[in-house]
């Protein structure tokens, strides 16, 4: 945990309301998501028990396996589940846009989706629940003596492939709510006890006049506020293997009526936490966006783009394992993703970068003066390299050399070459040696420099930031066992994942 969130959290326990971690929203949130709230049964790694999913608030539609321990049934609940989410993440390949890729001569052009799917669970288990479903289901076969039915493999795919997202900071592909709400406030709680998403929204969201430490000890109570899923309750499960049970022995309109009970039964365990997504999701909108989320979004529609072809083209599944230069091109994905997520999030928002500022990675101050006419020697001719001095009021930990950009100047590369202590305060040189527009000499264009009076920060996040240069997988040496072979499932593979 963080000083910044150390703080916040004690602060949190004092007052009994959450406190802010953000001033903005650092995801990406869809006017139009597919909500998925899965139960699971008790005992089992996998067995699906029920689902509400959709994209209408109002609305949900509910899934039941009213035989859970048959697997006939639990194809049959992938199947339903294919048939609502399917057609969203198809209906959005309806509309492309082209894009350039390089410059000049190497310039290429290439098309990406207009939208992307966006899925939404209650928690990180929700997401758990996502791979586990996925690899279940990707490696089935549409033929031969166990098929299935083609939409359950075609989902699993896409199941693994939101899964796969998720790992990734920077996405907004596939979220869970409680996630979300926790990057944004700090509370009184445990990080466990935030997976409980009615007590994280209490602590964020409490009824008028009570305080988030009240209303959350009430909505740890299962019988007022049920788990969030996927894990079922222990009350809730000693009546539903009363229903199950009795379910399994009846028949005619006896067995139709138990079966409504089981499906009532599991409306009522997941209705509340259909509700409380939701309501996470507009206090998370409720934020202004930040100004790089649209970016990272912009590569989430492309990654789906990419896929989408992919699966047009091959359709082959993802492998039970990485090989060697897709693990590491992997690895090095979201080595890359993580870093340009946390520079941009401190770039966005000064209550982050108020946290690097704390552990010397970035420092704030007042301009006090600028040097427009100032020239270093050349190989050629002299270069022009203007400076400006900052008066921070706080100590600074950088040292002279240390290259730092600013988040309100990206283009504009610089360097501290002077740090002075100067009656309790540090004044700070920094030599500016770009984005002048393609000016050699004086005067700057205006605002290219920071002007006298204005406050500045600069940082060392994102300086020489550069992802790893990989081989293509058809060239894998052969000290990492040469090109792949494409991967082909078999049944046996299918077995082993249910197993």
């Amino acid at each position: 945990m963080s000083m910044l969130a150390t703080v916040a959290t004690l602060r949190a326990t004092q007052t009994g309301r959450a406190q802010p971690l953000a001033t903005v929203r650092h995801h990406h949130l869809d006017d139009r998501p597919f909500v998925l709230v899965p139960l699971t049964l008790a005992g089992e790694a996998c067995a699906p028990l029920a689902a509400l999913a959709g994209t209408d608030p109002d609305h949900p539609t509910l899934l039941t396996v009213r035989r859970p321990r048959d697997r006939v049934q639990r194809f049959r609940f992938v199947e339903e589940l294919a048939a609502l989410m399917l057609p969203y993440v198809e209906g959005c390949q309806t509309e492309a846009e082209t894009y350039t890729v390089g410059r000049g001569e190497k310039a290429e052009e290439h098309e990406r989706f207009c939208r992307a799917p966006q899925l939404l669970v209650p928690n990180g288990e929700g997401i758990a629940y996502v791979r586990r479903l996925g690899r279940l289901t990707r490696l089935r076969s549409a033929d031969g003596p166990h098929a299935v039915h083609p939409d359950v493999p075609t989902l699993g795919k896409w199941l693994t492939w939101f899964e796969g997202r998720a790992e990734f900071p920077g996405s907004s592909a596939m979220l869970a709510v409680s996630r979300v709400l926790t990057a944004h406030w700090a509370t009184g709680q445990s990080s466990a006890e935030d997976s409980h998403l009615a007590a994280l929204v209490a602590w964020i969201d409490p009824p008028e006049g009570r305080t988030g430490a009240e209303t959350a000890r009430e909505a740890e109570n299962p019988l007022v506020w049920p788990p969030a899923g996927p894990a079922t309750d222990t009350g809730f499960d000693a009546v539903l293997d009363d229903l199950l049970t009795r379910f399994a022995e009846a028949e005619g309109r006896v067995r139709e009526r138990l079966g409504e009970r089981i499906d009532r039964a599991l409306c009522d365990q997941l209705r509340p936490t259909w509700d409380l997504v939701w309501r996470g999701v507009g206090l998370a909108r409720a934020l202004p966006e930040g100004g790089h989320v649209e970016e990272r979004w912009t590569s989430d529609r492309r990654r789906f783009s990419d896929y989408a072809a992919y699966l047009e083209e091959h359709g082959h599944p993802q492998g039970k394992r990485d090989r060697a230069v897709g693990a590491a091109r992997r690895l090095g994905m979201l080595e890359d993703d993580t870093s340009r997520y946390q520079t941009q999030r401190a770039y966005d928002d000064p209550l982050v970068m108020a946290e690097y500022e704390l552990s010397g990675e970035a420092f704030s101050g007042t301009v006090v003066a600028r040097d427009e006419s100032r020239f270093v020697p050349g190989a050629k001719y002299p270069r022009w390299r203007p400076t400006i001095t900052v008066r921070s009021e706080r100590l600074v930990r950088l040292t002279v050399g240390t290259k730092v950009t600013s988040p309100g100047r990206l283009r504009q590369p610089a360097a501290i070459i002077g740090l002075t202590p100067h009656e309790g305060v540090h004044l700070v040189t920094v030599e500016l040696s770009g984005g002048f527009a393609n000016q050699r000499k004086p005067p700057a264009p205006e605002a290219t420099l920071a002007e006298t009076g204005e406050t500045v920060t600069y940082t060392t996040l994102g300086v020489d930031s550069r992802p790893a240069k990989l081989p293509a997988e058809e060239n894998t040496p052969w000290t990492h066992g040469g090109p792949p072979v494409p991967y082909e499932p078999t049944d046996q593979d299918a077995e082993e994942e249910w197993a």
